[in-house]
């Protein structure tokens, strides 16, 4: 019998021709450890034994983390994750087992595309998110603001003036700015102020939470690089219910997972017919690091996934409740 030791041991060993492997091998410990997902996955009919492929794979729709809790093994919870949504909706939760081990993993996320967390400040501009508890976005900002041991990293709210203040003392620094943000508030700055962010990196992540018009990603990425003189704008694809966090950081809108993570996409016509590549359709989730939750998650994203294994988000499934990242599809 597998056990969650096995598993952690694994994770950050796993390459791309043992990610499968280890990934079917989670399927069955999870299937038999986690009572919804069980009960799901023989309500399809699904034989364990006849999944061999991750497009095999029963995906948990999101929404069962609204309405259940997602646990594989029987565990106390040290903290829960919330999702943002809308102040009527019932959110997401998200049992976590370790906190530390999601600060961690997160880090080790990060620094996999973009090196050492003490090589920036990291300046956050969260607004819709501080202003409410069990944010994983804000638990993981807080883990790198202390990490990287700059006095200038810090959560900036609704204080621009001192953002842009700051901004422009690093300017010239050794190390590098990022200015993270969710999109609304970029936007916000950005009608406020005319600056020159080149020397500094810029990071969206989330939509406009119903804090304004919602445009298309392509609409709000052009509008930002405008405003702050940048070529490329960064961006960061996490949601609740994932442990792990792709990056999009090549300037072609395109995130690309850490190797413990993999999208598959689906037919929306057809949630079963899965593997789907450069055509639109949802978006899927594998994530290795949901051991002791669920790694299998068909999402509410609608998304293109190529053939390097880089995918885009292109919208929100029109039937899907509206959640906290929603931008609308180009």
């Amino acid at each position: 019998m597998e056990t969650f030791k096995s598993f952690a041991s694994e994770i950050y060993t796993v390459n791309e021709s043992s990610f499968r492997d280890i990934a079917l091998k989670l399927f069955a410990f999870q299937v038999a450890n986690n009572p919804v997902y069980h009960s799901f996955v023989t309500q399809l009919g699904v034989s364990v034994e006849k999944v061999r492929s991750l497009e095999d794979i029963p995906y948990l729709p999101i929404s069962f983390f609204k309405t259940h809790e997602i646990q594989t093994g029987k565990w106390i919870p040290e903290t829960i994750f919330f999702s943002s949504g809308t102040t009527n909706s019932n959110p997401s939760r998200h049992l976590v087992p370790d906190l530390q081990f999601y600060l961690n993993h997160s880090q080790k996320c990060f620094e996999h595309f973009l090196g050492p967390i003490t090589d920036f400040h990291f300046l956050a501009l969260l607004p819709s998110y501080l202003e409410r508890k069990g944010s994983s976005l804000v638990a993981m900002i807080d883990y790198f603001i202390t990490k990287s041991g700059s006095a200038h990293s810090g959560f900036y709210l609704n204080d621009h003036a001192t953002l842009v203040h700051t901004l422009g003392q690093l300017k010239n620094d050794s190390r590098k700015a990022i200015l993270w943000g969710v999109s609304f508030a970029l936007l916000d700055l950005a009608d406020r102020y005319n600056i020159d962010l080149s020397q500094c990196m810029v990071m969206e992540t989330g939509g406009m939470k119903g804090r304004r018009r919602e445009i298309t990603r392509f609409e709000m990425q052009e509008i930002v690089k405008a405003r702050f003189n940048v070529k490329t704008l960064f961006s960061e694809y996490g949601m609740t219910e994932l442990l792990s966090q792709a990056y999009s950081i090549s300037g072609n809108s395109r995130f690309s997972c850490p190797p413990w993570m993999r999208i598959i996409c689906r037919d929306i016509t057809d949630p079963l017919k899965k593997g789907l590549q450069s055509e639109m359709g949802g978006i899927n989730v594998i994530d290795l690091a949901n051991w002791q939750t669920l790694s299998f998650i068909e999402t509410e994203d609608l998304g293109k996934v190529y053939t390097d294994g880089s995918f885009e988000v292109l919208g929100r499934l029109d039937n899907s409740d509206l959640r906290g990242c929603n931008l609308m599809i180009q």
